[in-house]
């Protein structure tokens, strides 16, 4: 990636500290703030999303700006989803001090990211965000959801969610945040993240998570009917499918026939399934009084 037009505008550990101290700031925890501090992290995230000048770019969580300051200096367009109120009024003008000549290309939307059904300016095609650790997932699902454009993006997250997002069946840490992201993209391990970038610096490490959008499985079933059978397979992820799966089923009897009918060991459990697996069960549901 070559150097985008405002490089020198990021911002470094004494321009996040003099923002937050302008601000009175403090970060809290119960919203996850942990500010990028360095501005050869975003650098780096920039690169690995391979955000280009023609993607349109939704951000979720930009803080005081670290990010956003990175994104605009490459991308055709930024959008930032920002829930706190004193972070949300401050960024438009840091942008405009900072990148000047990019800040047409920047739009602020004050809102909770969960409740975000559309957005203003054009359609996103990249999501790249440092996501709050507390509510990354549902963010991710969301996002991915509600904004089919999006094509590609990359999320910075908590390690250990980073290493549930890329699971494939049969690993220990493979469960529903799994088979959720595997509906919407292909998802990677993009890189680890170290504490010290943060201020204030956070007790666990973080790693990158690349996505790829691609075609959900081929299948009759809606997704929420396949997301419904993974979030019963998982309830009680120590059960075989025949006991995890008849409350879902209306019996065990019948869990095991939706089993049978979907070509799925009945004696299996929802870590050595697949999506495709999952849809197939879905498809397979028993009918009330049927």
């Amino acid at each position: 990636m070559t150097a985008g037009p405002g490089e020198d505008a990021l911002l470094g550990p004494a321009d996040v500290r003099e923002l937050a101290a302008a601000l009175g700031l403090r970060p809290t925890k119960q919203r996850g703030q942990n500010f990028v501090i360095d501005a050869n992290t975003v650098r780096r995230i920039v690169r690995a999303a391979h955000v280009g000048p023609d993607d349109a770019v939704l951000e979720v969580g930009p803080g005081l700006g670290s990010l956003t300051l990175a994104l605009l200096a490459q991308a055709r367009h930024v959008t930032a989803v920002e829930i706190d109120d004193t972070l949300a009024s401050a960024l438009p003008a840091t942008v405009a001090a900072r990148l000047p000549a990019r800040a047409d290309r920047f739009t602020l939307v004050h809102q909770d990211a969960l409740r975000v059904t559309e957005l203003p300016g054009p359609p996103p095609d990249a999501f790249v965000a440092n996501l709050p650790y507390n509510v990354a997932v549902p963010v991710l699902l969301h996002m991915l959801a509600t904004f089919p454009g999006i094509r590609h993006g990359l999320v910075m997250v908590q390690a250990e969610v980073a290493d549930r997002l890329v699971a494939a069946p049969g690993s220990k840490v493979y469960g529903v945040p799994s088979v959720k992201t595997a509906w919407y993209a292909e998802a990677r391990r993009a890189g680890a993240v170290g504490r010290s970038v943060f201020w204030p610096a956070p007790n666990v490490d973080s790693g990158l998570v690349a996505l790829t959008r691609r075609e959900p499985p081929t299948t009759t079933a809606t997704r929420a009917e396949v997301f419904a059978v993974v979030d019963a397979a998982f309830a009680q992820r120590r059960k075989m499918l025949r006991s995890a799966l008849a409350p879902w089923a209306g019996s065990a009897a019948a869990a095991e026939a939706a089993c049978a009918a979907a070509g799925v060991p009945p004696g299996a459990r929802g870590e050595a399934l697949s999506v495709e697996d999952f849809a197939r069960l879905a498809e397979h549901r028993p009918q009330p009084n049927a």
